[in-house]
């Protein structure tokens, strides 16, 4: 599955920068598609049968795009996906897309836990301490962890940096048992 997934997004984060496609608009689109295939098994359910016609598919498709005013390229993207009966595999290979134009950009990725909800000043901050760390543009997911006590844990790639007061206590009782 991996090796369909990064084949797909691969492919298709060329399109956007040799079109010079919006990636922000192009990547909300994609997953604006995928959410609804998610949401609605009935859609799945027509995508992934082999017994409806891909035109019938793409018809359905292109009912959707209409709708939901998706863009040509996009519309083209998902059309190959259905056709290359692929569309399992949506949700991961929008999750590839992601991670594909996220590099290509220049940025890392960023999920950021922190043991109450951060201001718009505390997150520009962190990331901001973030970017010096990695030495590129930071794109950061937040989430909350009430047992962190305070602080924050920040984990880039494989890189876990942790900030949080349960760390620093954990540091600290590893640090008097030896």
């Amino acid at each position: 599955m991996a090796s369909v997934t990064s084949t797909y997004a691969r492919a298709f984060a060329d399109v956007v920068f040799h079109q010079r496609i919006d990636a922000g608009k192009a990547l909300t689109e994609v997953r604006a598609i995928a959410q609804l295939g998610a949401a609605s098994k009935a859609l799945r359910e027509v995508w992934e049968a082999p017994s409806i016609t891909a035109e019938q598919k793409r018809g359905l498709l292109d009912a959707i795009v209409a709708r939901e005013r998706i863009s040509p390229p996009v519309r083209n993207f998902i059309a190959v996906v259905i056709d290359h009966r692929r569309i399992k595999f949506l949700q991961s290979i929008v999750q590839q897309l992601e991670r594909e134009l996220n590099q290509r950009m220049g940025f890392t990725e960023a999920q950021i836990t922190s043991a109450r909800e951060l201001s718009e000043p505390e997150r520009r901050a962190l990331e901001t301490q973030v970017e010096k760390l990695t030495s590129r543009k930071v794109r950061a997911r937040y989430a909350q962890d009430r047992s962190l006590l305070g602080g924050a844990v920040v984990r880039v790639g494989s890189t876990i940096y942790d900030g949080s007061v349960r760390g620093r206590l954990e540091r600290m009782r590893q640090a008097i048992s030896s």
